[in-house]
């Protein structure tokens, strides 16, 4: 077939024939858009597609990524109608077992999260999981999951389906074509400068696999992905083994299997991965393998003999090591660059490219198009990482972790050990000395809770209570007692100003900012679907000067969200000075006298009144006190520049001695919220939840002067009573010994009707408080949580749970009542 002729433009340039970017140029036809030109450097499929295992599991732990996956399979399973091209589809199902209480614990939860998303799963016996599986021994076998919807693809025959699909749609793919530069005017993307000539273009999408980061180097966009060696064996023919073969799944072995020709395909991911090509992807590395390496692959073959015996019998027909790109945190990257306007980005798939390409495809083409992500996409957003996260140095050590987590143990709050520390606020050897065990969020070493002297500060996990809720207690406590000090210098600090800085940001806040100086608002951004892109705190400083406190992950992505809808003539400039800036959060009921001991300014309630922001003198230093709290106590946000922040907290504690003050941290932190009921953002408030099903109209101002993102669809929302068919809603249990985490399903009724968002142990109320989305077949009102008998499903085991329409604690606090 001749080689279609290079056109001059294109609406959509679409870089790596991959089967993420056919499935990304399929989308696009499917959506009326023709002009799409996908150019590949080898062949279709010639960088990792080609030597991907081509499993497909349907169940994530987020909703949203386990629904892209779900599209997946349908899309799969009839693509091959559509095109006259064999995909290789199969709907054979999963089987994965444990080999200790620990990970049949974890597969009960699963059971329980699947059944909360529509994703049908059986837990099945050690003799079941044989019946399904026959040629694998089950005598270390605790139990398993059967999951019939699973299947499997040929890799690369399911992309020359996709890519005919798009054909037909009118896309161009050109093969044989390397892109060597990316043209860029105005901060924005104007098209690809290629070894045959330039094509002019308004939308480029990278989808470069293992070049992806090199191709986002060209045009100052940072891809942080790095490549790992991946390795499986194909065996000669196995006894027993036949073409109807579920896929295995044996994570306490790293391994997996999956029938190819009556012999085996093992593979798997072991604990400690093998980076490769530091010094950038060789040229022309297509339909390439690296070195076999035994030594590399031991681990995972002692394994798999264990499981299944008869392959010491059986001959190996191949052995593939095949470089696969991974990134940080295991999620794949989506979404347009923070960097580039209309520079789009599909890539780093982490051996999940196959399962993941048929939604992630669809949903970059929604993006695309629609200029905004379709549904709630965070976990995959490119916008979560930022500049530094691109260092190829912490890329290579971390992902030497990040492809063993496919099978690690996936325990509650489960930190990343490698490349750490990482991001260090002034006072990180400060906390570190008195105990500290740190997590990481955004890169930021935080204090997760303070180990009690003589105990090793080291978390020990577990599925029930883990070794540091004591010390969690003591810290919720003492913070709704006396007075705690918490190190929240991780919140991202955002300054936008200018004669427009007002208006504009009046219009993208959902509430009224437009309030007198030295006023704090808590408002959501919404997208146009009236859903939160974001929750934040707007303290307005000057008249046309505005800080933006946000959450620690979202410092990108907020940033980015906010310039983006500024209009293009606006005389408003968005800073981002989170490394300027401490943040000390001083809460409970002493506050008030312990801050009294270090200033002149009034803090009484009459001079200094909830939601107001002052410049006060804190011993020698000038800082802002913003009276906000997210723990319902009285207390103050301390906003300090940096050079200041440990002379302000060596007074903060002198001065807080007499009053019992002491370190707190994040799990302190959680415990307190929750009781409260207060939402997170990426928790309760994602982009698919409105702030009428989340509780929170009041933080909305449908009366203000100005228009706002979202206005539309939340007036639409009020006048349709399906909307509220979905809610966020406070759950305690009944039961103060169980120990909650997050992702439980919830029942009503005896029915799956959601699931849990956030857990924590409520040390106030002696029990483990929820906030949970149900989605209902019917309107959620008072009546219908009332009349409710809730349960959540803890590893296949109900606990009844208490509805609560207000907080279960303290309602006079310092936050307004929630809305249900």
């Amino acid at each position: 077939m001749a080689k279609p002729q290079l056109p001059k433009s294109a609406q959509f340039v679409i870089v790596g024939g991959g089967i993420v970017g056919c499935s990304v140029a399929y989308h696009l036809t499917k959506m009326g858009h023709s002009d799409v030109v996908l150019l590949e450097q080898g062949q279709l499929s010639c960088g990792t597609t080609w030597h991907a295992a081509g499993l497909v599991g349907q169940l994530r732990s987020q909703p949203a990524m386990t629904n892209l996956i779900r599209y997946s399979t349908e899309l799969y399973s009839q693509l091959e109608a559509e095109t006259g091209l064999a995909t290789g589809w199969k709907e054979c199902g999963s089987v994965t077992v444990a080999r200790t209480e620990d990970r049949m614990t974890m597969l009960m939860r699963t059971a329980a999260a699947a059944r909360a998303q529509g994703v049908e799963v059986e837990v099945i016996t050690p003799q079941d999981a044989q019946d399904k599986w026959p040629v694998m021994q089950v005598d270390d076998v605790k139990g398993g999951l059967w999951m019939p919807g699973d299947g499997k693809a040929n890799p690369t025959d399911l992309t020359q389906s996709l890519a005919k699909g798009a054909r037909m749609g009118g896309a161009k793919v050109i093969e044989g074509i390397k892109v060597t530069d990316i043209l860029t005017e105005d901060g924005a993307v104007r098209g690809v400068v290629t070894d045959q000539g330039t094509i002019e273009a308004e939308v480029v999408v990278n989808c470069g696999g293992q070049w992806a980061r090199e191709l986002g180097k060209m045009c100052g966009v940072n891809v942080p992905l790095h490549s790992a060696e991946h390795m499986y064996i194909v065996t000669e023919k196995v006894e027993g083994v036949s073409p109807d073969l579920p896929v295995l799944r044996d994570p306490d072995g790293y391994i997996y299997f999956k029938e190819e020709t009556g012999g085996l395909v093992m593979g798997g991911f072991e604990p400690e991965a093998k980076p490769w090509a530091m010094d950038g992807i060789p040229d022309r590395f297509f339909f390439q393998l690296l070195p076999d390496d035994w030594d590399q692959f031991e681990i995972l073959l002692e394994n798999a003999l264990v499981r299944v015996p008869r392959m010491a019998e059986a001959g190996v027909r191949k052995f593939y090591n095949g470089p696969e790109s991974f990134t940080p945190d295991n999620n794949f990257l989506l979404g347009e660059a923070p960097e580039l306007k209309n520079f789009f980005v599909g890539a780093g798939f982490n051996s999940m490219g196959i399962a993941s390409a048929g939604g992630a495809g669809r949903a970059l083409a929604e993006w695309i198009i629609e200029g905004a992500p379709t549904s709630d996409l965070f976990a995959v957003d490119i916008r979560r990482f930022a500049n530094f996260n691109n260092n190829p140095a912490w890329l290579h050590d971390r992902v030497k972790e990040t492809l063993g987590l496919h099978y690690a143990m996936p325990w509650p709050n489960r930190e990343l050990d490698s490349a750490r520390p990482f991001r260090r606020s002034a006072l990180y050897d400060r906390l570190a000395a008195k105990n500290a065990v740190f997590g990481s969020k955004m890169g930021w070493e935080r204090a997760n809770y303070f180990a009690f002297e003589g105990e090793t500060p080291e978390i020990q996990y577990s599925f029930g209570r883990q070794n540091w809720h004591n010390a969690v207690a003591a810290e919720h406590k003492n913070t709704r007692e006396g007075v705690s000090i918490f190190d929240q210098s991780s919140f991202a600090k955002l300054i936008v100003q200018g004669r427009d800085a007002c208006a504009q940001l009046n219009r993208i806040c959902a509430a009224n900012i437009d309030v007198p100086v030295a006023h704090t608002v808590y408002t959501g951004l919404l997208n146009e679907r009236g859903g939160y892109e974001s929750d934040l705190t707007v303290l307005r400083l000057k008249d046309q000067e505005f800080m933006l406190i946000t959450g620690s992950a979202q410092a990108v992505h907020d940033a980015d969200w906010i310039r983006k809808n500024f209009d293009e003539d606006a005389h408003v400039f968005l800073t981002d000075v989170t490394a300027a800036w401490s943040v000390l959060a001083i809460m409970g009921p002493k506050s008030r006298a312990v801050l009294n001991k270090l200033t002149n300014a009034d803090l009484s309630n009459a001079a200094f009144p909830f939601a107001t922001v002052q410049e006060i003198d804190l011993g020698y230093a000038t800082i802002l006190a913003n009276r906000m709290t997210y723990v319902g106590e009285l207390g103050w946000e301390l906003v300090v520049p940096v050079e200041f922040t440990v002379g302000v907290y060596e007074d903060i504690m002198r001065a807080g001695t007499e009053h019992g003050i002491r370190d707190a941290g994040y799990y302190a932190l959680e415990g307190l919220r929750l009781e409260k009921g207060f939402r997170a953002w990426g928790r309760e408030l994602t982009p698919d939840i409105t702030p009428i099903q989340a509780g929170l109209s009041f933080a909305v101002d449908f009366d203000k002067p100005s228009d706002f993102i979202g206005k539309a669809a939340l007036l639409k929302a009020k006048n349709d009573p399906d909307h509220l068919k979905t809610r966020i809603v406070q759950l305690v249990l009944d039961d103060g010994v169980p120990q909650l985490w997050g992702g439980e399903a919830v029942l009503n009724n005896g029915v799956e009707i959601g699931e849990v968002r956030s857990a924590a142990y409520g040390h106030t109320l002696g029990s483990a408080v929820a906030l949970c989305q149900l989605d209902a077949p019917e309107r959620i009102t008072v009546d219908y949580v009332r009349a409710g008998a809730f349960e959540i499903d803890l590893a296949g085991v109900r606990y009844t749970a208490t509805a609560h329409l207000r907080s279960p604690y303290d309602p006079k606090g310092e936050r307004p009542k929630l809305d249900l």
